[in-house]
């Protein structure tokens, strides 16, 4: 709540506290109205003063309500707001930046920020919306106290304590089973989520094309309307067994206390020991703990399962333990970092005896590597898959750490370096790169996101320049400030070959901004072989001065860096210029001839007609001698692969 603000919290809690009792007020003032009323008609009249007063207060108290009703649903959805900015904000905080790549790809943290994030995505209930149902709640439980004390005066002590008891007992009844009904449908989480998972791949765009050419629609829905079957009967079989035998208990008890209540007024009234005007106030005060355990609409599923998501963001950050507060904890273990100097690297990045297993991984990925990566000069990495390849790239963006050896920077062990400066110094285009539903400008700036307001309009056009993508802006309908989706008005999709010319000129924006280390993954997997041919005739040029790596299954791609590297069972298994690996007739000679003779039996003579590549064709290439397709390429018994993470 103090989110929210403790003022504001106070105010709308003291709001719902005065709506609570003005409903009694209303009670009192009609009950003194009705007792004065025979005084005023009988023999002795009454002055009128004595019946107009008693009702005009009940009447304002009446009017007051009406005119703060309004108020409660404002103030309860800027508590709401404010709570879910809130949250949204340490969910964001700890997924995206604090929580260590490893521990965020375990399935038990996976499944806890699922939970979490699927309030904020949808129409469901929040945190915010359980605030200010909680909030809610004072007017029905000061309501109560009100209703028992003026039952106290009117009828006596233990029948409003028996009236009052009565009302607790169904409440809390109702809320338990409410709160078991909650624990059930967490229990089927998997299930739902499964279900939501069908729904929106028969439902959205993104799988439409191959479920036609497949025929599968039909059975998608089959295997859906099956899933939800099965979860539905357990559903209303729990639903049954935990809300039905409470409800007939509850029940009981309510009828059996307000018996006792009313054959209690009954009594008294009878033997003319309450006046008129207590009768009249108890008639109006005792519906309220009587109706005191119907379902609160405004308050009872906001508080129930608006938490839900609350609880969950909770279990988050204690599963990996991370404290979203001002000092961020952004590592496990709390090391004091060292700046990283403005020159680095200047002599060599090092993997020294590097060893990687992935957590809960049973294959050891990298095994003792030894690895130079020299300052100014670009490195290719090349291997079959499974070789370590993207490991190794992770490691080299600290998304990990080594689990043997250690790499170090200019000498500098890479864990001792503040983490975010060592990620400002460099430009990355990992292979899944995130194509973001914005602006060309935008998609672009995302390089050096924390940079772009300092840097002038030509470090964009720059950028553009380097990535041969400038042609493709000025084709755009709204340049640079198109949006890159066809789901926004005046927007334009891309071709693959096109997204990766804007990723590229990401990175490279990356380097205008100060990056001295440009890591390229599969940089060209959707290029065709014309505008990759063209990239890597100026890649020397492009990348002068620069520490650059590049990991690819194209060997044209590679051929042109200062020296290659072959990976082989986590290790280095060849290294050298082209030549010398060609001479050496080894791994690397073999794959070269291979996949050079696979594109020669492929290829054929271009008809003179054709138009030349402005290389923004989306053109699949054949499969790489190195095994998988260019644009798949894990390493076995990886994790979930990582979304590129701007360099700040």
């Amino acid at each position: 709540m103090p989110a929210a603000g403790r003022t504001t919290v106070a105010a709308v809690a003291l709001l719902n506290l005065l709506l609570g009792l003005l409903p009694l007020g209303f009670a009192v003032g009609m009950a003194a109205t009705l007792s004065r009323v025979p005084g005023l008609l009988g023999a002795g009249g009454g002055s009128w003063a004595e019946v107009l007063v008693p009702f005009g207060l009940g009447a304002a108290a009446l009017a007051l309500q009406q005119i703060l009703a309004p108020f409660q649903k404002w103030a309860g959805l800027l508590v709401s707001r404010r709570i879910d900015l809130h949250c949204a904000g340490r969910m964001m905080t700890a997924s995206a930046d604090r929580v260590p790549l490893p521990v965020l790809e375990e399935p038990d943290a996976l499944a806890l920020l699922g939970d979490a994030r699927e309030a904020f995505q949808s129409s469901r209930l929040t945190p915010g919306d359980a605030v200010a149902g909680a909030l809610a709640l004072v007017a029905r439980y000061g309501q109560l106290v009100g209703a028992v004390a003026v039952l106290a005066y009117a009828v006596g002590i233990w029948p409003a304590l028996v009236a009052g008891g009565t009302a607790l007992v169904i409440r809390f009844g109702q809320r338990g089973s409410l709160g078991r009904f909650a624990g059930m449908w967490r229990g089927l989480g998997a299930r739902r989520r499964e279900l939501a998972y069908l729904r929106s791949l028969a439902s959205g765009p993104a799988a439409a094309k191959e479920l036609r050419v497949l025929s599968a629609f039909d059975w998608l829905v089959r295997r859906h309307d099956a899933e939800s079957d099965r979860f539905l009967a357990v559903l209303w079989k729990e639903r049954r067994r935990l809300l039905f035998a409470p409800f007939l208990w509850f029940t009981a008890a309510g009828l059996a206390g307000a018996t006792v209540l009313l054959l209690t007024l009954t009594a008294r009234a009878l033997d003319g020991a309450i006046d008129l005007f207590g009768l009249a106030l108890a008639l109006q005060t005792i519906l309220v703990p009587m109706r005191f355990g119907v379902y609160f609409p405004e308050s009872d599923a906001q508080t129930q399962f608006g938490l839900q998501a609350f609880h969950a963001l909770r279990d988050f950050e204690r599963h990996t333990g991370q404290n979203v507060g001002p000092k961020p904890k952004q590592e496990p273990e709390a090391v004091p970092r060292e700046p990283v100097p403005p020159s680095a690297p200047a002599d060599a990045i090092r993997f020294e005896g590097v060893g990687f297993r992935y957590p809960h991984g049973s294959r050891t990925v990298l095994d003792g590597l030894d690895l130079e990566l020299p300052a100014g000069r670009s490195t290719a990495i090349v291997g079959v898959n499974g070789a370590g390849k993207t490991t190794l790239i992770k490691l080299l963006t600290g998304l990990y750490r080594p689990t043997a050896g250690r790499i170090t920077v200019d000498g500098r062990d890479l864990c001792a370096l503040d983490t975010e400066e060592w990620r400002a110094r460099l430009a990355v285009i990992l292979q899944d790169y995130i194509r973001y539903e914005s602006t060309a400008r935008f998609n672009v700036l995302m390089g050096a996101p924390g940079r772009a307001a300092e840097l002038p309009d030509s470090a964009l056009e720059a950028a553009l320049g380097r990535a041969g993508a400038r042609e493709l802006v000025e084709s755009l309908p709204g340049g640079l400030d198109t949006v890159l989706s066809q789901r926004y008005r005046g927007g334009q999709d891309l071709s693959g070959g096109q997204w990766q010319r804007i990723a590229l000129a990401r990175a490279f924006y990356a380097v205008e901004a100060g990056a001295r280390v440009l890591v390229l993954d599969e940089p060209t997997a959707q290029l065709d072989v014309r505008a990759e041919a063209a990239l890597f005739d100026r890649f020397l040029t492009l990348t002068q001065g620069l520490t650059s790596v590049i990991v690819s299954h194209r060997f044209s791609t590679v051929r042109r860096a200062d020296h290659i590297v072959v990976l082989d069972g986590g290790l280095v298994a060849e290294r050298g210029t082209h030549e010398e690996l060609l001479a050496l007739d080894g791994t690397y000679a073999r794959l070269f001839r291979l996949q050079a003779a696979r594109f020669d039996d492929t290829a054929a003579p271009a008809p003179a007609s054709v138009p030349e590549s402005r290389g923004d064709a989306d053109v699949t290439p054949p499969a790489s001698a190195c095994g998988a397709a260019p644009d798949s390429d894990p390493d076995a018994g990886d994790a979930a692969r990582p979304t590129l993470e701007p360099s700040r």
